[in-house]
């Protein structure tokens, strides 16, 4: 197949191009500049350089290509409208990078939530979070106009990514953090809990959905999960760093932003990939971030 993805030159996207190009498939990529665009060539992907906001050259790459990975920005809503335009009757999938932040608490790193979902549960979203899960129900809305439309949402991501970045979020930004001052700083008391999964996996799944998932498919991806306070004490561990310190909230708001502190880090995110195990056969092989930081994570 002929598959155009956003954010070829991103952590998922780069991932998810080299899982495709291993399968025999051909891949388009988005790419801002020139620059970028050789290092795309040098992996095999085939640059196309532009932003989401060129609408014109996504409705040509829609129409042309055998499906579209959108893996660059979550919440774009205009790229994704010109896809969803450009695809509309042909049955071609539309695959939509979300995250499993649309359904994380208010807890501030205090309270571990009781609340598990999976595909079939009602989701509860936070007011900030909305606008994410309007853009999901935009997309999946669009198995009615002819798109094989599938959301996957993936939990905390960790490992190295083999494309242009090979940095996830969440843990590299405080092993960064702690680095710089010398200590990991967790939200509050960290007992806050988030699902997590290895990027191999993740581009394991996409490979999946590409080709069987059905129009209008939603899917987790997550294996396995932590506590805040755990992913900390392994990280010091990691660094040869002392105790974790824990920041209040509303401290950590002030330092890293609310979004940041809130929701990144200070809530929790408790997904079960349910659907993807029964119906793709996905069947990840890590286990654990824990282990992934003490054993595997650069120093």
């Amino acid at each position: 197949m002929n598959i155009f993805i956003t954010g070829a030159a991103g952590y998922i996207g780069g991932a998810v191009a080299k899982r495709l190009i291993d399968a025999g498939h051909r891949v388009r990529g988005l790419v801002r500049d020139s620059a970028k665009a050789e290092l795309l060539l040098a992996r095999g992907i085939e640059p196309v350089v532009g932003t989401l906001d060129d609408v014109d050259l996504l409705d040509r790459e829609g129409r042309t290509a055998d499906g579209v990975i959108s893996a660059a920005d979550s919440e774009h809503v205009q790229s994704l409208r010109a896809f969803i335009a450009a695809m509309e009757g042909t049955g071609k999938p539309l695959l939509h990078t979300s995250g499993s932040s649309v359904i994380s608490d208010d807890a501030r790193g205090n309270s571990v939530a009781e609340a598990i979902f999976d595909e079939d549960t009602p989701f509860i979203v936070e007011p900030a979070k909305q606008h994410r899960r309007d853009i999901e129900l935009m997309v999946l809305g669009a198995a009615s106009q002819g798109v094989r439309a599938v959301i996957i949402c993936p939990s905390n991501i960790y490992g190295i990514g083999p494309g242009v970045n090979p940095r996830s979020v969440q843990i590299p930004f405080l092993v960064d953090h702690a680095r710089d001052q010398g200590i990991v700083h967790i939200v509050g008391r960290g007992v806050n809990r988030w699902s997590n999964v290895h990027i191999d996996d993740v581009a394991d799944l996409y490979l999946l959905a590409l080709e069987k998932a059905p129009a209008g498919a939603f899917y987790f991806v997550e294996n396995g999960e932590a506590s805040f306070a755990e992913i900390g004490d392994a990280i010091a561990a990691r660094l040869e760093l002392g105790p974790v310190q824990s920041w209040p909230a509303e401290f950590a708001a002030q330092q890293w932003g609310e979004i940041w502190a809130y929701y990144t880090y200070g809530s929790n995110s408790r997904v079960r990939a349910k659907r993807a195990r029964r119906e793709l056969g996905w069947a990840p092989r890590h286990t654990s971030a824990i282990t992934w930081i003490l054993k595997e994570m650069p120093t």
